[in-house]
């Protein structure tokens, strides 16, 4: 694969490559942060009374947050790059599809990225209304999609995390 052969990451980068141990705990440890809003959601809304659809349009919103803070780590200590302007969240989540070649793989699959868009931009409903206001049909939505994308999300985050413990082992060889 192109992770052996070391397209990614060359020899003798040590203060580059002894980050990638750091970030890929950071990310495993913000990962189960991210799982535990989700089963929050999902346990909220079991309920289905008005109370429980705001406690889970608000772990709807811890979810994505969790995920954005993973980018934006990525994407300062790897990418050395984080989008500006008006879209940046979108063109966050954009980047971490990317492949890029001599930095790192993409970090989540294009199906991945689409499937965030909801919650991405259900997180701006949340910041910017009351939570009166949510939609019970779109909580519902999103908390049905949840144990489908965390599914993903876990095995994008396994295989970029594989390449984080090559590139930690690169200047090894």
């Amino acid at each position: 694969s192109s992770l052996v052969s070391g397209s990614y990451f060359g020899k003798g980068c040590p203060s580059v490559i002894n980050q990638y141990p750091v970030l890929k705990q950071r990310i495993v440890a913000e990962w189960l942060n991210v799982q535990k809003a989700a089963e929050k959601a999902m346990a909220a809304y079991q309920n289905q009374s008005p109370y429980s659809i705001d406690a889970a349009g608000l772990n709807l919103q811890g979810f994505y947050n969790g995920l954005e803070r993973l980018f934006e780590w990525i994407g300062r200590q790897i990418d050395n790059s984080i989008p500006e302007g008006g879209a940046w969240h979108r063109d966050l989540l954009r980047q971490m599809t990317l492949d890029v070649p001599g930095v790192r793989p993409s970090v989540i699959s294009q199906q991945t990225a689409v499937s965030l868009e909801d919650y991405l931009g259900f997180r701006h409903i949340v910041r910017n209304l009351y939570t009166w206001d949510l939609d019970p049909s779109k909580v519902s939505r999103l908390v049905e999609q949840l144990p489908q994308l965390i599914s993903a999300l876990d095995a994008d985050l396994t295989e970029f995390g594989r390449f984080l413990e090559a590139a930690g082992h690169a200047d090894e060889g």
